[in-house]
């Protein structure tokens, strides 16, 4: 079986590589021209979309056509494809990849599914489903551990500023906060539903990150965690909360990373927080 995922997962070339799967791109529009995710550094989308403000560039998610292309391309080798996403609450994208597997269906068989969510979270889920995949899981048995890393999966994150969620149109049930609130900084996660909420706010981005530690800790108490820091340009932001987190949860496993480009349009460079698994229902896989 072939596996299939978006940009949106933050994984990088090289686990893209070692796990086999492939990344349908996901698109960043600036006023000179689009620009696939993969395509563009983080520095180099940093510098050009702060270059660019107060407008923002826009994002586009893959045609049905271009998965088309990928699924036909992939069932040359393999006709069984399992096409996993990004948050059906917060992009489109899974719905193309089905208007492409519907394309194709002669050719190869492809299953989907929605992670409800994106980034750390995301990759978390493309990661168990490869290395089950690997180990001769069948797909009842993959999406049933899905299905509990989708349930116990926390994706948490802290802004320096709303202006680029407002901008973007993407603050959903963060909207309240715009305007007046635009100075404070949110705690925000991903619902069970795959859209954003507010957790808190705060006066300061080290309160802000304060909080989210302490949800975590409210959320997982003891239990042996794998965390993924995240951040776009925030590189001595995630270092300290990693270190927070360290000290207040059982890590097991820990990284740091950035998010994709694609992703950061929505956010700015002013981003960090964490994806967070029981490392339970993936140690048995990466061991």
């Amino acid at each position: 079986m072939k596996i299939v995922t978006d940009c949106a997962a933050d994984m990088s070339v090289e686990e893209l590589e070692q796990f086999g799967v492939v990344a349908a791109p996901l698109f960043i529009q600036f006023p000179e021209g689009e620009v696939s995710s993969a395509d563009i550094s983080a520095d180099e989308f940093y510098n050009r979309l702060e270059a660019m403000r107060p407008k923002i560039p826009t994002t586009a998610q893959p045609s049905g056509g271009i998965f088309a292309e990928l699924y036909r391309k992939l069932a040359q080798t393999e006709e069984n494809i399992f096409s996993i996403h990004i948050s059906s609450g917060l992009s489109g994208t899974i719905n193309s990849a089905r208007d492409g597997g519907e394309i194709v269906k002669a050719e190869a068989n492809v299953s989907y599914w929605d992670t409800l969510t994106l980034s750390g979270g995301e990759r978390f889920q493309v990661l168990a489903a490869a290395l089950a995949n690997k180990a001769g899981w069948a797909m009842n048995t993959i999406q049933e551990r899905l299905t509990k890393i989708r349930e116990k999966t926390e994706v948490i994150y802290t802004l320096d500023t709303l202006e680029y969620l407002a901008r973007g149109g993407r603050i959903g049930r963060v909207k309240a906060l715009a305007g007046a609130l635009l100075n404070l900084k949110p705690v925000i996660r991903v619902d069970s539903d795959g859209k954003y909420s507010t957790v808190s706010t705060a006066r300061t981005l080290g309160k802000s990150m304060t909080a989210i530690a302490d949800h975590l800790v409210e959320k997982y108490g003891n239990t042996s965690v794998w965390v993924t820091v995240l951040h776009g340009r925030f590189a001595e932001k995630a270092a300290a909360l990693a270190n927070e987190l360290k000290q207040k949860l059982n890590v097991a496993k820990l990284e740091i990373q950035r998010i994709s480009p694609v992703l950061g349009v929505h956010t700015g460079p002013g981003i960090v927080g964490a994806a967070v698994v029981p490392m339970e229902l993936m140690g048995d896989l990466v061991q």
